[in-house]
C-alpha cells in the first residue's frame, strides 16, 4: 500500500503571554533569522539577553505561538509612548514557517493592540524579507517615511497601522 504524504495546513496555536522560562525561546527564534538574513546588532541584543527588563517592564509585551509544548513563534510590542506600540522581533521557528503561525500572530497582535485602545503599531523592516512585507500589507500597514537613521541598521522600510 502507498503512503500518501500531504503537506502540514495550518496548524492552531495557542497564543500566550510572556513567561520567563520561554526567554531564550523568544532570544533564540529571533537571532536565527537575524543571522539568516542579516546580523545581530547591539540593539536586539540588549532586547532579545535582557527581554524582561528591556521590554516587558517598560511597558511593553512578548507573546508566544505554542503548539502542544513547543514554542513556534513570538513577537513583542514595544512601547515607544503611551498608545503607540513598535510591533518588533516577530520570529517563527523554521519547523512552522508556511503554516500560518505568523499570520495568526499577527491577527493577535492586532486585536490585542485594539482592545488596549492603542492609537496604532509602527514596525521596521527590510524589503527582502517579501513574506513579512507581504503579511504586514495583507493586515492593514502602510509605509510611511523612514528615519535618516533608524534603529536599526537592516531596516529599509518602516509601517504603521492605525488602529
Amino acid at each position: 500500500m502507498k503512503e500518501i504524504y500531504k503537506k502540514a495546513g495550518p496548524i492552531n496555536a495557542e497564543i500566550i503571554p510572556f513567561d520567563p522560562k520561554y526567554a531564550k525561546d523568544f532570544a533564540n527564534l529571533n537571532v536565527a533569522w537575524l543571522e539568516k538574513y542579516f546580523v545581530v546588532e547591539p540593539l536586539d541584543v540588549e532586547l532579545l539577553k535582557q527581554c524582561e527588563e528591556n521590554i516587558i517592564n517598560k511597558g511593553g509585551y512578548i507573546f508566544f505561538a505554542k503548539v502542544d509544548r513547543e514554542i513556534a513563534g513570538t513577537f513583542s510590542l514595544i512601547k515607544i509612548e503611551d498608545n503607540i506600540y513598535e510591533l518588533g522581533k516577530m520570529a517563527v521557528s523554521p519547523k512552522f514557517q508556511g503554516q500560518k503561525i505568523g499570520q495568526q500572530l499577527m491577527q493577535f497582535c492586532i486585536d490585542f493592540s485594539k482592545n488596549q485602545g492603542w492609537e496604532k503599531l509602527l514596525l521596521y523592516s527590510n524589503r527582502i524579507l517579501e513574506n513579512a512585507i507581504y503579511i504586514y500589507k495583507k493586515y492593514g500597514f502602510e509605509e510611511i517615511p523612514i528615519e535618516k537613521n533608524p534603529m536599526y541598521q537592516r531596516s529599509n522600510i518602516k509601517m504603521q497601522l492605525i488602529l
